[in-house]
């Protein structure tokens, strides 16, 4: 399955991973099972994350 997304710069992206990771530590004690799918959404979002090209100016790119 693909997603599109418009709208967001890279810094949203890598906050929506950390909300997610946070939210992971604290419902770990009572709530394992999400936790465990928080974290793996959050390294799963990551490593497609990580597979964009980096983001280029025009002055870099002139």
């Amino acid at each position: 399955m693909a997603l599109h997304i418009t709208g967001l710069v890279p810094g949203d992206v890598a906050e929506v991973i950390e909300c997610l990771l946070v939210g992971a530590d604290h419902c770990a004690d009572h709530a394992p099972e999400l936790a465990d799918h928080r974290r793996a959404l959050a390294h799963r979002l990551g490593d497609a994350y990580d597979l964009l090209p980096t983001p280029t100016t025009r002055e870099e790119t002139a």
